[in-house]
């Protein structure tokens, strides 16, 4: 076998691999669902008609949207933050602050309007928020935020809708 024939098999091996352990890894929204109950419960096909693609990818699978991409990354006006899978009022704008990440970030949720798990992919752990109603995944929450919680909730903007305070 040559260099090149070589190459080619280990480096499509490695990467075999690799994606067979970020599968293994990462939880699916149907696995997290299964698991609790929502209020908001839809087949597949219906969160499709519901979302885009972008939003489905986020919502129901668990991506993540590229950084600085999102509008309401620059989002300022008076209002209310919503899940875009469900309508549910997530996030006040008075929590929303300029994280520099590249992703709209708040330092508190409404009450009861969250629910947080435990997020093993990509080799780390790492708190995944979604909305409490319908199991749609937001992005996720860490200890490096500003008072008065100390938390980031760093969340994706194709899950989030926004209405302004005077709509």
């Amino acid at each position: 076998m040559s260099y090149n024939r070589r190459s080619v098999l280990l480096g499509g091996s490695a990467v075999l691999a690799l994606g067979a352990a970020a599968t293994f890894f990462r939880p699916t929204s149907a696995t997290r669902a299964a698991e609790g109950t929502f209020e908001v419960t839809l087949t597949d096909a219906e969160w499709h008609k519901r979302l885009n693609d972008k939003q489905y990818a986020v919502l129901r699978e668990e991506a993540t949207e590229t950084p600085g991409s999102s509008p309401l990354l620059y989002e300022h006006r008076a209002g209310t933050f919503h899940c875009a899978g469900c309508d549910l009022a997530l996030f006040d704008s008075a929590t929303k602050f300029e994280s520099g990440t590249g992703w709209p970030s708040f330092y508190q949720p409404l009450e009861n309007a969250v629910g947080e798990t435990t997020d093993t992919s990509f080799g780390m752990t790492r708190t995944e928020v979604h909305c409490r109603r319908c199991g749609g995944h937001l992005g996720h929450v860490f200890g490096d935020g500003p008072p008065p919680t100390g938390l980031r909730y760093c969340m994706n903007g194709l899950a989030l809708t926004f209405t302004p305070s005077n709509a």
